[in-house]
């Protein structure tokens, strides 16, 4: 195997699609990460996860179960991103963040601090969802709106245009403020 050093750390090509993995990072045979993809750090990747593109895994990442992170994402600190969920595009996952079930996090979006994104959420654009906030089940979040606090968005709820919301949305309700 033909040693690469960054920054000081020894990575290596991973067997399954030949992307980069710090000698400190932990990544089973059975997941795959693409030629352009990196892993760093204490990084854990298992299961059937995917990491390909150019993404990149840093800090204690988990990533596991038939997650896939792809095009230029970034996952990192100590988020954790499972089961048949799709984090792509310029998204950014961090903090203590989860990503799971079957949610897609894409575009530039932002997740962080406590925030979960599970079911068949979406979060796509320009949208950040951080604090303890949840979303979940059908729900969608775009545009520039952000979503914070204690703030849960379930159902088949939508979240868009330069929304601020930090309360509980459910039900099929739009929410939006197109001001910006």
């Amino acid at each position: 195997m033909k040693k690469t050093i960054i920054d000081g750390v020894s990575y290596y090509p991973h067997s399954n699609g030949g992307g980069l993995v710090a000698e400190t990072a932990t990544v089973s045979k059975t997941a795959y990460i693409g030629p352009d993809a990196k892993v760093h750090n204490q990084a854990k990747i298992s299961g059937n996860a995917s990491v390909h593109g150019t993404a990149e895994i840093f800090g204690n990442v988990a990533v596991f179960d038939d997650a896939e992170v792809c095009g230029k994402a970034k996952v990192f600190d100590d988020a954790k991103v499972w089961g048949r969920t799709k984090v792509f595009g310029n998204a950014r996952v961090s903090g203590n963040a989860e990503v799971c079930g079957k949610a897609k996090v894409s575009g530039n979006t932002m997740v962080f601090d406590n925030a979960i994104v599970t079911d068949k959420a979406k979060v796509f654009d320009d949208a950040k969802v951080w604090g303890n906030a949840k979303v979940h089940d059908q729900a969608k979040i775009s545009g520039n709106a952000s979503v914070h606090g204690t703030a849960e968005i379930s159902d088949k709820a939508k979240i868009y245009g330069y929304a601020d919301v930090t309360f509980k949305i459910d039900g099929s309700q739009i929410y939006t403020d197109n001001d910006g």
